[in-house]
């Protein structure tokens, strides 16, 4: 390929197996299960996270480091050059596996994509074991395959989405 000439990506290469985050900057959020709150946070990080089969501990490893790193809060002059643990700041983790939908065919989303609960949530838990150890402190998290209603007031708003394959 000629120099400054850019690779061409097709439309598969964005159709890797990975895992997700979607991160959202927060005044405070919370989960509830049944209409009662299982867990809340202040200032902070809501991330909701999809696992797939193909996931590793090499993923988890990168993700945890990049999310408490992100520098996506106001400092005092109102630039994004603090991180969550800047502030010490909170994190709410709920799993989502909805995050892999694919939706090629059809009106109804597949999610094939996604992790089976014996492959997703000892990885879930690892996650939240390391995410809270680069926190320095215990998260927040919903419940694994339950029926949660998320309430959040989004700071900004800043939204980032994240995937572990093309590490963006």
């Amino acid at each position: 390929m000629p120099y400054g000439q850019k690779k061409k990506r097709s439309l598969n290469s964005f159709l890797t197996f990975t895992m997700r985050a979607v991160i959202q900057r927060v005044l405070s959020a919370s989960v509830s299960i049944g209409g009662i709150i299982n867990s809340k946070i202040d200032q902070g990080l809501l991330i909701l996270l999809g696992i797939e089969e193909t996931d590793t501990e090499e993923d988890i490893l990168w993700l945890c480091g990049k999310i408490v790193r992100l520098r996506i809060f106001n400092d005092a002059e109102g630039v994004m050059n603090l991180a969550v643990t800047d502030l010490k700041g909170e994190i709410l983790v709920v799993s989502q596996f909805t995050l892999h939908a694919s939706t090629k065919k059809g009106n109804r989303p597949s999610y094939i994509k996604a992790a089976r609960p014996e492959i997703a949530i000892p990885l879930y838990d690892k996650f939240i074991k390391l995410l809270s150890i680069e926190l320095g402190k215990p998260l927040a998290t919903g419940e694994f395959g339950a029926d949660m209603q998320v309430s959040l007031v989004n700071d900004g708003p800043v939204t980032i989405i994240i995937d572990t394959k093309n590490k963006e």
